[in-house]
């Protein structure tokens, strides 16, 4: 702090050094800070003697102009009754030479005040401290001057300075600005390169806060919104350094790039993009030697403004109104100077001499052509026309607090008399006014104003003369965010094909293929990869690392671009195989039709009777529902299909196997009763027991299958494991162990009639079975075996195809072994079907013959010893077995 004031003391009583452009004095006095002249000589500080004034050269219009513009609004400002009534503002302008030194002595002199010393009395000679300044132009020296003046809450609001740092409102409490900063500037810039697809481009900027920032900024801003990269970034020097210079040119043509962005400095070639710092010396690169290279730039430029009565002010300069301050004396000779290319007396040695023309002070500014007063264009102007109306309202609005009613401490108000800057400070944050041109001006938190920026275009006319005009807009409003106004048709592309040149590094990657970046390079630069399968990439994600997944029920389709259903696959009714199993199911359903059909018919006959006519007739019903329940594993699976399918495959094939099952046990019954002593095996397993064991054992199965269904139900499952690209569709059996335990009671039925049948397989034949039964069992036992283990190797939809073509292959094995010999003796044979027949069959069986297998069984030896023992009577005997007894049951 000490050291802050010994140099806040230093500058202010060194500060009677420095000269003014223009000063007015006033109730009120507004500082003002504008480059009048481009460069400047300081005298080194030695801190021995008092230092010298720093003497500036290279006459600068545009500065002028804007001292002027200010000077005017005050004007304005004191001519408005509505405005400041009864209080004239007055003010100070400085020329601070572009030079940070030069202008940091200036703003201290005008926050504490130009008078080496003051005297108060009613009079007050001399003018106060200003209570606010307009100013800097530059960011660099914004910066440093608003760091001092923010410990004192000096207002300050430039009209020039971007830099995005200058937004920190607690580094910085007392700055604003009229002009939009950095950090918009980029969006907007980032907005066109955006609008005409420009991923790619080179960076150039000055060696300063204003270019640095800049640079942070755009990549910072370019790396969050991803809609580019900076294929260089390259500092211009200031120092003219051609070795350099000759080495960023070499950059640029090596360089993929075909849009240069610029950041205030004027260096030619390809596709310019050019900051409002850049755009605002457009004038000065405006030549013919330049346009070829130039020409169709776009720019972003300061908001034009409109200030009527600012030509008519600027026509009564004239060097004679400044006779009591000689700096600004001065100052207007060079611009009178300049303008009239002449010399005021004494003119310099040689100058008359050598046909130059003196100035006399009298010439017309109506009749000359120059820059100042070429109102067309106002844009830094109309921001300095705006900080000095943002200062008088904040002003007038203090003024117009009501004590009692006040902001400040105790609710009182600030008084002319009292005034600090830090009450102006309070309503400059909250001031909200409209200019003339419709502009709405205030400030947010930061200090910044709404901004809003011009985009222009270097227009290369036919003949030779060049023209910058407006093509569009770059605003922010609280409704639509950023938005980018463009008249495309008005832009001039300085290319044979007058279109926007394509800037990329690598182009888009098509759909179907995703981006992988290169080793090395920023993103923008990228391979094309096309997606694996179940991927897709589209338009849209031409940035994406990588391909978007497919959803469960889709996959990709040949071109990776985007994502079609998956083929469904099933055992269907319209594939050959479907139609096949079905063919054959209703073929085995017409042949069991066919077969009951003939024994209905020929229910009477021997052979019908003497095979137990009731379990025949149940058992080629079984078997129809057999065939039948092969269907339900055909078609798409439904849940009532899944929990049925099984149910009617294990009850249907529990009652047919039953009735052989019992069939069988009536083979070994009747063969019982035929020996001596055995007739009461036959009064134990009559009719009724026989239907009463096969019910019960049915019922088993309808109980396995009821708790099966009622624990974990089998229900119908999309199935990708099997191919990626192909939803199967079949039915979960739900629980493994209830489907185990259905195939298992089969299996045990099956295995109990196949062990019986082979025990009694050698019977006689006449009313014997078993040779077939063992023979059904034998085929059904092969196909069930075989078809556990190829349907546990089998995919989807060819494991219902097993399962169906093992019920067919065991129900047409079944119907073929148990009913085509009879069918062959009913319809082929139909001699052999009488009753005489089978009794001779069973007198030749007295003696020992067997007709069908031509041989003889130990039993059938042991009861023809029985017959030859007791004569004839064994002969009847046998006679009454075989064609008595066994009827009679069948009648039963």
């Amino acid at each position: 702090d000490k050291l802050f004031l010994h140099i806040f003391t230093f500058y202010s009583t060194s500060s009677h050094i420095l000269q003014h452009i223009m000063q007015k004095s006033g109730d009120v006095i507004l500082g003002g800070l504008f480059p009048v002249h481009f460069f400047s000589s300081v005298s080194d500080l030695l801190f021995t003697s008092q230092p010298k004034q720093p003497t500036c050269h290279s006459f600068y219009v545009q500065g002028f102009r804007l001292a002027q513009t200010m000077a005017f609004a005050i004007d304005e400002i004191n001519k408005n009754s509505s405005l400041l009534p009864n209080v004239t503002v007055g003010y100070t302008l400085y020329d601070n030479c572009a030079e940070l030194g030069i202008g940091f002595r200036g703003a201290l002199s005008l926050a504490s005040g130009q008078e080496e010393q003051i005297i108060l009395h009613n009079t007050c000679v001399g003018n106060p401290p200003v209570v606010g300044i307009v100013g800097d132009s530059s960011s660099t020296r914004s910066i440093a001057i608003s760091s001092v003046l923010g410990l004192y809450r000096v207002p300050m609001v430039s009209y020039f300075a971007t830099c995005s740092c200058l937004s920190d409102h607690q580094k910085y409490p007392s700055f604003f600005r009229t002009i939009p900063s950095d950090a918009f500037q980029v969006r907007a810039m980032i907005q066109i390169l955006k609008h005409f697809g420009w991923t790619w481009a080179g960076l150039l900027i000055t060696d300063d806060d204003y270019g640095l920032h800049a640079a942070r900024s755009l990549q910072s801003e370019l790396s969050v919104s991803g809609e580019g990269c900076l294929a260089y970034i390259e500092v211009l020097p200031w120092d003219k350094d051609t070795d350099e210079l000759r080495r960023i040119v070499d950059v640029m043509k090596k360089s993929t790039a075909h849009v240069v962005i610029i950041e205030r400095q004027n260096v030619t070639g390809l596709q310019w993009l050019a900051s409002e710092g850049w755009t605002a010396t457009a004038a000065v690169l405006q030549t013919p030697q330049l346009m070829p290279y130039l020409g169709g730039t776009l720019g972003i430029a300061i908001r034009r403004g409109e200030i009527p009565g600012l030509r008519e002010f600027l026509l009564q300069i004239r060097p004679d109104l400044l006779e009591n301050n000689s700096y600004g004396k001065t100052m207007v000779n060079e611009f009178w100077e300049l303008t009239f290319q002449c010399r005021f007396a004494p003119a310099p040695a040689g100058w008359v001499e050598g046909g130059g023309a003196l100035c006399t002070g009298q010439e017309d500014l109506e009749n000359v052509n120059t820059e100042i007063l070429d109102i067309s264009n106002l844009r830094p102007e109309y921001n300095v026309y705006k900080a000095v109306y943002a200062l008088a309202y904040s002003l007038d609005d203090m003024l117009r607090c009501k004590q009692g009613r006040g902001s400040f401490s105790g609710h009182s108000c600030g008084t002319l008399q009292s005034l600090e800057p830090w009450q102006l400070l309070y309503y400059l944050e909250r001031v909200n006014f409209t200019t003339p041109f419709g502009d709405q001006v205030s400030f947010d938190e930061n200090g910044d104003v709404v901004p809003i920026y011009d985009v222009m275009n270097w227009l290369w006319l036919p003949d030779g003369s060049t023209k910058v005009h407006n093509v569009g807009e770059v605003k922010r409003s609280a409704f639509k965010g950023e938005e980018l106004i463009l008249a495309e048709d008005k832009i001039f592309w300085n290319f044979k094909s007058n279109k926007p040149p394509r800037s990329v590094c690598s182009e888009s990657c098509p759909p179907g293929t995703h981006m992988v970046r290169k080793k090395g390079e920023p993103k923008c630069c990228f391979d094309c990869i096309p997606c694996s399968e179940g991927k897709v990439s589209n338009i849209s994600s031409k940035y994406s690392l990588e391909c978007t997944s497919c959803p469960e029920d889709f996959w990709s389709n040949p071109q990776r671009d985007h994502c079609v259903p998956k083929n469904t696959e099933f055992l269907s009714y319209h594939e050959p195989l479907g139609i096949c199993l079905t063919a054959t199911s209703l073929l085995g359903t017409f042949i069991c039709a066919v077969v009951l059909w003939i024994f209905m018919y020929h229910r009477r006959t021997p052979i019908v009777r003497a095979n137990n006519s009731e379990l025949s007739f149940q058992l080629l019903l079984s078997l129809k529902l057999c065939f039948l329940c092969s269907l339900l594993f055909i078609g798409r699976p439904r849940l009532w299909t899944c929990q049925l399918r099984h149910a009617a495959f294990g009850i249907s094939f529990v009652l047919c196997v039953s009735c052989i099952l019992v069939k069988t046990m009536v083979v070994l019954a009747v063969f019982k009763a035929s020996k001596p002593g055995g007739g009461t095996s036959l009064k134990w397993f009559g009719p009724v027991q026989q239907r009463g064991t096969v019910l019960c054992l049915t019922s088993i199965q309808a109980a396995i299958c009821t708790a099966w269904l009622v624990s974990a139900s089998p229900a119908p499952h999309k199935n990708t494991q099997y191919q990626n690209d192909k939803i199967v569709y079949e039915c979960t059996v739900g629980s493994t162990v209830g489907f185990a335990v259905l195939l298992g009671y089969i299996g045990m039925l099956a295995a109990i009639s196949f062990l019986i049948a082979f025990l009694v397989r050698n019977l006689p034949d006449s009313f014997n079975e078993a040779k077939l039964i063992t023979f059904s069992m034998l085929i059904f036992c092969a196909v069930w075996v075989a078809f556990v283990l190829v349907y546990i190797s089998s995919p989807g939809n060819y494991a219902d195809a097993v399962e169906a073509f093992a019920i067919l292959a065991s129900s047409f094995g079944l119907l073929i072994t148990l009913f085509g010999p009879k069918c062959y003796i009913i319809l082929m044979r139909p001699e052999i079907n009488t009753r005489k027949a089978i009794m001779g069959r069973g007198a030749e069986f007295g003696k020992g013959k067997l007709p069908f297998n031509g041989k003889k069984s130990t039993s059938s030896r042991n009861r023809l010893r029985e017959g030859q023992s007791s004569g004839g009577e064994g002969r009847k005997t046998g006679q009454k077995i075989c064609c008595g007894r066994e009827p009679e049951i069948n009648n039963k």
